[in-house]
């Protein structure tokens, strides 16, 4: 597939601006702002719209700086279980501290950090002594008995009322957390029952990014993001409520219909009156109107719902999802008409495994050339396809050898002989150190470490699952990787 941007990335940053900015004047004093979606990395927004920037939500709200002011969410039973991102492979405690430090790195003042759902777990006593420690202020918030349907209890000072007040300095405030479930929506709500208590004025709205409202409701990139929430059982839905307010369609999801009700009811309650129609209504997403060639933007996302149906397959044999995520997946790629042949790399790396009859790796490159890897006693199928891919990206004559033997065979040696490793094939991390090695003395080494950045958004495909290390090494250099739900290796411990 040949890479073609299908996004504005400037439009979608000063209508976003604009939009916000415009919903802050709406409600006079304050703006509660819930940020669904990753801010930092939205990777999978920037695969399905070729030129949107992963970190184009962030780069929004700094132009916003001057009015905006951060909280963070936790969930104290989040704290207790030490609940993992899997993206990143780090603590929610651990992703609070990397949120303010990104934050702060982007000149945004981080206010507070609420603690959710607190019952006395000690692990958020432990945790909210260290934020405490390093000048953060806390904020906790508690379950409230009859959550969510007892709304005179709820909103009333033994309800919201328990809550700690955050004092907010800033018309915009921007409420995040670490991933889902963390009390975002509580979070603003509570606030804005103590502010009408106070006299101030403040409102409320959603920025997160799919579905897309005025795309279609089947259209591939919507059907994208219900493929990559297919675990979390999410529903993409036209609003009805939008649709007998206003008479025209829009895309939402089950979650915020099921919601909207008793979100309506409080805010009659708390404020006297609902500013909103429909879910839709809430939202401040400006996606849909910054798309610049719908072709690229409907190819990427059929692109994407491939892979996820992969990772639900692959996830599926380890156990991380049920058979009705996969049988979800399948049902979306149906609905986009496409099947996992799409990628063209799948079929290549497979016809090759069967030649070979061991593991191999294809890879697209930006401008559709194909590259294979195979399997070879000094190399695993990633990290020769790695290689062949460079080669081909700097121009160079496929019989030319990257990494010399002198600088190979030593390496594998260290791993079977003083490491206790029982592969001594070389892993792309492995591979990339050796490159930069002989990359001090040899120029073709050096050319094809310069052209590594080239691989950033290039797609590939294997036919095992692949190892930690590989997946690690091509999610960090950007390169959209799949793979078959099977091992290479027989034995039940897969070594990292």
């Amino acid at each position: 597939m040949t890479a073609r941007i299908g996004f504005d990335n400037e439009k979608y940053l000063r209508l976003q601006s604009e939009h916000i900015r415009e919903r802050i004047a709406q409600f006079g004093d304050k703006l509660y702002l819930e940020l669904g979606g990753k801010l930092f990395d939205d990777y999978h927004a920037s695969r399905v719209l070729p030129g949107f920037e992963p970190d184009s939500k962030i780069k929004m709200l700094t132009q916003l700086a001057d009015k905006a002011e951060v909280v963070i969410v936790i969930n104290a039973a989040d704290i207790a279980k030490n609940k993992v991102r899997s993206d990143l492979g780090i603590t929610y405690e651990a992703d609070v501290l990397r949120l303010i430090d990104a934050f702060r790195a982007r000149g945004l003042y981080v206010g507070t950090v609420v603690i959710s759902q607190y019952a006395g777990q000690s692990a958020a006593d432990v945790f909210r002594r260290r934020l405490i420690s390093m000048d953060i202020k806390v904020a906790i918030h508690y379950p409230i008995d009859g959550y969510p349907g007892n709304i005179p209890h709820i909103v009333s000072d033994e309800g919201y009322g328990k809550n700690d007040y955050i004092e907010t300095e800033r018309p915009l405030v921007i409420v995040t957390a670490p991933g889902p479930g963390s009390g975002k929506l509580a979070t603003c709500l509570s606030q804005l029952y103590h502010d009408y208590k106070r006299g101030i004025k403040a409102g409320y709205a959603k920025f997160e990014t799919f579905p897309i409202w005025n795309l279609p409701l089947k259209h591939p990139v919507n059907l994208a993001y219900e493929a990559a929430t297919a675990d979390l059982k999410d529903v993409n839905i036209l609003d009805s409520f939008h649709f007998e307010a206003y008479g025209k369609l829009a895309v939402n999801y089950n979650r915020d219909l099921e919601a909207f009700p008793l979100l309506r009811a409080m805010f009659e309650k708390i404020t006297g009156t609902c500013p909103y129609k429909s879910p839709t209504d809430m939202g401040v997403n400006m996606v849909g109107f910054c798309i610049s060639d719908e072709d690229a933007v409907c190819d990427a996302s059929k692109h994407e719902i491939v892979r996820r149906y992969y990772a639900a397959k692959c996830d599926k044999v380890l156990c991380k999802v049920d058979d009705e995520t996969v049988y979800k997946c399948e049902m979306i790629m149906s609905q986009a008409g496409i099947t996992p042949e799409y990628r063209r790399v799948t079929s290549k790396a497979v016809d090759l495994a069967l030649i070979t009859g061991k593991p191999a790796v294809c890879i697209e490159l930006k401008d559709g050339t194909l590259v294979t890897g195979k399997t070879t006693p000094l190399l695993g199928s990633s990290a020769a396809a790695l290689l062949n891919a460079l080669k081909v990206i700097a121009g160079i004559d496929d019989e030319i050898k990257l990494i010399s033997q002198s600088v190979i065979e030593p390496v594998c040696r260290l791993k079977t002989e003083m490491l206790g490793n029982n592969n001594p094939r070389l892993h792309t991390d492995e591979t990339l150190i050796a490159l930069s090695v002989c990359a001090a003395t040899d120029d073709y080494a050096a050319r094809a470490l310069d052209a590594l950045k080239e691989l950033r958004g290039t797609e590939l495909h294997s036919t095992v699952v692949l190892p930690a290390v590989d997946a690690a090494t091509f999610k960090k250099i950007g390169v959209n990787y799949t793979c078959e739900p099977v091992y290479e290796s027989k034995k039940l411990y897969k070594a990292k």
